[in-house]
């Protein structure tokens, strides 16, 4: 029924869900919550809410796997951790889109409009990153601390998704005290994760367009790869504010498309 091949959307519209998407990229690779951009970007676009969800989940597999990539080659990951959160997250994330396939599009529009602020609530907590922490863990936290938080951070991600890298990265951090650009490199991992056992799901429902994500990935690809180069290099407060603008932005408009619909 939803083709949205690019001349359904316009060209200025494919241009601005481009944009949004790189933007996205960006952010997420260093501090989590592109979600927070792109998803109200493919809702702005006219995109039903489970095809934008659907279709969010199918690009940012690409992007979080760019950044992922960077990450490995500098080794920020700590693979100990990570291969035991990776299997929760994909289990949470599967149960998460089966819960979310299950309302009616007009109450996941409401749905995301309650859980955006929520989700950026935790952007605007105070920071408190810092260096050289833990990179060794013992057995209650690899074996419970971990699973537990896995699996409902997956749950989240794929019922919703925004901010679950930020989620994760502060996870990883203040529940692990794992040092900050590690946190950073895992939460890649265990994100791509999440993303491909909620894709799995809405693919397996129809829920995706893929003509209309192949330029997208494109563009959230070269963001991934741009922000996590940035990340390495000088980690992640220097986009924290930008974040939080690009949120704000983006869910006034939704709130205006959202009443002007009634």
């Amino acid at each position: 029924m939803y083709g949205y091949l690019f001349g359904d959307l316009g060209l200025w519209t494919l241009i601005f869900l481009m944009g949004a998407f790189f933007v996205a990229g960006f952010i997420d690779s260093i501090a989590g919550g592109g979600g927070l951009l792109s998803i109200p970007a493919l809702l702005l676009a006219g995109i039903p809410p489970q095809y934008a969800l659907g279709t969010n989940k199918f690009v940012v597999m690409f992007g979080t796997s760019s950044a992922l990539i960077n990450f490995a080659r500098n080794k920020k990951i700590i693979y100990k951790i990570t291969s035991i959160a990776i299997v929760f997250s994909l289990i949470g994330a599967y149960i998460g889109t089966h819960l979310i396939l299950s309302f009616e599009p007009e109450k996941i529009t409401l749905i995301v409009l309650i859980l955006l602020p929520l989700s950026a609530l935790i952007m605007l907590s105070p920071s408190r990153y810092a260096q050289n922490r833990r990179i060794h863990f013992d057995r209650t936290q690899s074996f419970l601390y971990t699973p537990l938080m896995s699996f409902f951070i997956g749950m989240y991600d794929g019922f919703f998704g925004p901010g679950t890298g930020t989620f994760l990265i502060l996870g990883f951090y203040l529940i692990l005290h794992m040092d900050l650009l590690y946190a950073c490199g895992s939460a890649k991992a265990v994100n791509l994760a999440s993303n491909i056992g909620s894709f799995i799901a809405f693919c397996l429902s129809g829920h995706v367009l893929y003509t209309l994500g192949i330029p997208l990935i494109i563009a959230n690809v070269l963001g991934g790869y741009s922000g996590s180069k940035l990340a390495i290099k000088n980690g992640v407060k220097l986009v924290r504010v930008f974040v939080l603008i690009s949120f704000f932005i983006a869910f006034l408009s939704l709130i205006f498309k959202y009443f002007m619909n009634f």
